[in-house]
């Protein structure tokens, strides 16, 4: 006869068993290879993948179509969902919520009640915490966050702090003072309009005196 859980999605009690890494209940519709780890009161459920050397526990639930691999931790109260990828040595805590194809990946740091969303991409050294949000396309990859970056979707390209000194508009990202200084030329390059130029440049302004004003607190 199989065991059954009842992981409190909605579909009531489903095929599950005890990971031997760790004891946490893994729904048989998921794969956590043996190396990884599921322990105390963590889920994995859905078609969840958890590998490599992997950790999720604490109460963490990691479900729907996500990945957790490499040297990941999914801890506390954190719930990892919908087509997200956590790896490398990111670690997800706290309430941190991490859903649609969001990546989070290196040295990455969410936590407390942060919520990373869409097709973001937190990444590097970035730190993201308290209720801070990341969401749409954007990219972070530096710097401690306990308030949202700025992102801005404009009319040719979305526009958003991809650190504390860098902003990164399409494709490009360069540190702040450069696009002061180049936007015009970069502007023209891509084919922007004085139309178009003029807006980012407005863009730019607003995120270096809300920098400005982050950097004196």
């Amino acid at each position: 006869m199989s065991t059954t859980f009842d992981f409190r999605d909605g579909s009531g009690p489903v095929a599950a068993h005890q990971h031997i890494n760790g004891g946490g209940w893994v729904a048989d519709t998921a794969n956590v290879e043996v190396t990884a780890q599921v322990y105390g009161n963590a889920q994995v459920s859905g078609d969840a993948q958890v590998y490599g050397n992997a950790q999720v526990y604490g109460n963490a639930q990691v479900y729907g179509d996500t990945q957790v691999y490499g040297d990941a931790q999914v801890y506390g109260n954190a719930q990892v969902y919908g087509d997200a990828w956590i790896s490398g040595n990111a670690q997800v805590s706290g309430s941190a919520w991490i859903s649609g194809n969001a990546r989070v990946y290196g040295d990455a740091w969410i936590s407390g009640n942060a919520q990373v969303s869409g097709s973001a991409r937190v990444y590097g050294n970035a730190q993201v915490s308290g209720s801070a949000r990341v969401y749409g396309d954007a990219q972070v990859y530096g710097g401690i966050w306990s308030i949202s970056p700025i992102q801005i979707q404009g009319t040719k390209h979305s526009i958003c702090q991809s650190s504390h000194t860098t902003i990164k508009i399409g494709c490009i990202d360069l540190p702040i003072a450069d696009w002061i200084t180049k936007a015009q030329k970069i502007g023209e390059r891509e084919g922007y309009s004085e139309d178009d130029i003029s807006e980012y440049l407005g863009y730019i302004q607003i995120i270096t005196e809300v920098e400005k004003r982050i950097q004196k607190k």
